[in-house]
């Protein structure tokens, strides 16, 4: 009985917010077969989409053959997530969200791009059990590994009471720093921009013509995307510097640049090349540190697109005596976030403790008051 209450409760609730979910609101579908996927399946398209920024996906949802090898291959978790958001950013520009549905890669397991990855990089020159550490370090710095890591995002369109591949998207990960051991001893080897650039479209242009050699990837259109992950020290996520379009059936690249980067709050970077931007951070901290001083730390991380700042994510690590305090924090946080920022950047909030996550605050532009959550 009390279970049957609290969800009529809930039920109530979405109801008077006007968020009770449509069940009618979605297509039945049949995807069509791929290589990896003989048999025709059913699956949900939502009709409904939380927004313009956001692709509808497939219901039940089918994971990657190559799913969490991100994680493993590049060198941090902000890296690993800005791979795949800031692909997906990049897919928009050919694969419209209110046309296309997004799904994880069905077509590079995770065997196609370890053996991709093998034949893509260069081949180390051989080197005698006998050589020196000196002469086996410089082997290895004559070729480093230039690609980290292959995303695939597929994109599907729906007609009548069916859904096929329009579209792929392929991220190229590539080393800012190249990481090697030689009997117990570490090394690295920065890679230069210029270098980072012309190996990427090199490599790029290898990888368009292993995809046409793909069952079901002749014809699709192709956006091919170049990442630079930062070192494994950085705290900062590494970010897209270039993009090709590559025609349906065809196996030419078309380049375009992408403007984007992450820039740290506070740092000498931020105050130097985004003055006003550093100051608007600096009082934002010194708010909360006259009411709150007991955190251990602020800091941010601000997506700049065309120059301009789009999204800033702050990490505040606070030292917590009671929920009621941050419950407290929380609410006075929430206050400044409303106008700490100009309403067209996306601002989130992150409080933390040595026991882990205790608060998320969101703003967005079209969000009048900010989204709230205690842990």
């Amino acid at each position: 009985m009390r279970k049957k209450l609290l969800l009529l409760s809930i039920l109530l609730i979405f109801a008077l917010s006007g968020c009770l979910p449509n069940l009618d609101a979605q297509d039945e579908v049949v995807q069509e077969e791929n290589n990896n996927n003989k048999n025709e399946e059913k699956a949900i398209v939502p009709k409904y989409q939380i927004s313009e920024e956001y692709y509808r996906t497939l219901t039940p949802f089918r994971p990657s053959g190559a799913r969490g090898q991100a994680a493993s291959y590049l060198n941090s978790r902000f890296d690993s997530d800005e791979f795949e958001e800031g692909l997906l950013r990049i897919s928009q520009k050919n694969f419209s969200t209110d046309q296309y549905i997004f799904q994880e890669g069905q077509y590079l397991d995770s065997e196609t791009i370890n053996e991709w990855l093998r034949s893509l990089n260069p081949t180390e020159p051989d080197v005698d059990d006998g050589a020196s550490i000196d002469e086996k370090k410089e082997a290895k710095e004559n070729a480093p590994k230039y690609l980290a890591h292959i995303l695939e995002q597929n994109y599907l369109v729906q007609e009548d009471d069916k859904v096929k591949l329009e579209g792929i998207s392929i991220g190229l990960a590539l080393n800012s720093v190249y990481y090697f051991n030689i009997e117990g001893n570490r090394f690295e080897t920065p890679i230069s921009n210029n270098t980072i650039e012309k190996e990427g479209k090199r490599i790029a242009e290898e990888v368009v013509q292993l995809i046409r050699g793909v069952e079901g990837l002749e014809e699709v259109p192709i956006t091919i995307g170049l990442f630079k992950q930062q070192a494994k020290t950085s705290i900062i996520p590494g970010n897209y510097f270039a993009y090709a379009t590559v025609k349906s059936g065809s196996r030419s690249l078309e380049w375009n640049n992408v403007n984007e980067k992450y820039v740290l709050f506070p740092s000498k970077h931020a105050t130097d090349q985004y003055r006003d931007d550093a100051e608007r951070f600096s009082r934002f901290k010194e708010d909360i540190s006259t009411y709150f001083p007991n955190h251990n730390g602020i800091v941010g991380r601000g997506l700049y697109i065309n120059n301009e700042l789009q999204k800033i994510s702050i990490d505040i690590d606070f030292q917590f005596y009671g929920k009621t305090e941050v419950i407290g924090f929380t609410q006075y946080l929430a206050g400044l976030a409303v106008e700490a920022y100009p309403d067209y950047v996306i601002l989130e909030i992150n409080v933390k403790s040595v026991a882990g996550q205790e608060a998320m605050i969101l703003k967005k532009p079209d969000m009048k008051e900010p989204f709230v959550h205690i842990y």
